[in-house]
């Protein structure tokens, strides 16, 4: 919904370019590092008091955003609608993963491609309304079993130290690539220390999980791991504008492993048609027609919608029985984790080209800020 509101939100209150550009990322920021905090909390306290935070959030956030007289509280709206719609996104796929088994898995993954293609087709216009569907279905349908411990019990088995390390990691990795040839060099120290800073993090959070009986990243296999690096990539390259083919072909691949009760040749068709997609994109140019532009984005389509189906699959055959929902709410941590670096990643290179483009065109005055200069 965003996406289409940015440009008049940001005109009406007075925004720059990189106030729009913070009010898309602070959201993915905010929906990266809460989804391991929300995976751990419902795997301890149960499913349905995280699943109620997360829509309280998301309200609240949504209500903040709404009354915003100035881009700062915008801002701050979408860090609070993030930290909901982190809860909202990983919770939907944990709780399936409650409810079914291996074998029938990969079907219900793929009927949630349904709705999540209607909010992307439909949400500019429907808005909030699915949200509101969502909650009074959630409240008055879904029947979660509660765990059966203490409190004490519960609170001693969170991976307090885990968990802020990730998000700190999270932030520190983002925010650099994010403005690195923006608003700074990427000789800047402002982008190098944090960048340094993240690495050093990240090594030192892998080496204390490794110790942990419940860390916050606990799957150690190579199918675990391999599942997740996919996840990762696959979360760095979704972003791109096709989720109609997306979707289609998540439900697809699903009831094609329902079909066949084999995997793996999925998994490599959707990195072959992921990886040819996404390599002819450079072939794009100005003068490319509707039908190129179109039909290169299909192929890469049908690999990121295989993709997002068949991989939970060997992730949750590798955890115990009890671990399912967990597993799968880690993989869609790892998802958005590579979402979330790909956005930085794609709006510094944007910027960057952006920048060189029109350095030798005169801009009227009202758009003299596109021309703001990079500090070292």
């Amino acid at each position: 919904m965003l996406a289409v509101a940015i440009p008049a939100i940001t005109d009406e209150l007075f925004g720059t370019t990189l106030t729009a550009f913070w009010a898309n990322i602070s959201f993915t920021v905010a929906v990266v590092v809460i989804q391991p905090i929300y995976i751990s909390f419902s795997d301890i306290c149960g499913r349905k008091i995280p699943l109620y935070a997360a829509f309280a959030l998301f309200g609240i956030g949504s209500i903040v955003f709404a009354v915003a007289k100035n881009m700062a509280v915008l801002i701050v709206g979408r860090v609070l609608q993030g930290l909901g719609g982190g809860g909202l996104d990983v919770r939907g796929e944990v709780i399936v993963a409650d409810i079914t088994t291996l074998q029938e898995r990969a079907v219900y993954i793929g009927l949630l491609s349904l709705p999540m293609a209607t909010g992307c087709i439909a949400g500019p216009i429907l808005g909030a309304v699915f949200i509101g569907i969502a909650l009074f279905l959630a409240i008055f349908f879904m029947r979660l079993r509660p765990i059966d411990q203490s409190l004490r019990s519960q609170l001693g088995r969170i991976d307090w130290l885990g968990m802020p390390l990730f998000t700190a990691d999270c932030v520190l990795f983002a925010l650099p690539l994010s403005w690195a040839g923006n608003m700074y060099t990427w000789g800047s120290f402002r982008t190098i220390v944090p960048l340094i800073i993240g690495v050093l993090i990240l090594v030192g959070f892998a080496f204390y999980e490794g110790y942990q009986t419940d860390a916050v990243f606990r799957y150690r296999s190579r199918t675990a791991q391999m599942s997740l690096l996919g996840s990762f990539i696959h979360g760095f390259i979704s972003i791109l504008p096709f989720c109609c083919v997306v979707f289609v072909f998540t439900g697809i691949a699903a009831f094609a492993v329902d079909f066949f009760r084999r995997y793996i040749w999925e998994i490599w068709a959707g990195w072959v048609f992921l990886a040819v997609g996404c390599g002819i994109f450079s072939l794009w140019d100005r003068s490319s027609s509707v039908a190129m532009t179109a039909g290169f984005q299909v192929i890469a389509g049908i690999g990121i919608g295989t993709i997002f189906s068949v991989p939970p699959i060997p992730m949750q055959a590798s955890a115990a029985p009890d671990d399912q929902g967990l597993a799968m709410g880690i993989m869609v941590a790892f998802r958005l984790f590579g979402a979330l670096i790909g956005l930085a990643v794609d709006a510094t290179t944007f910027s960057s080209v952006f920048a060189n483009r029109i350095s030798g065109i005169d801009l009227p005055a009202s758009l003299a800020l596109l021309k703001d200069p990079v500090r070292p």
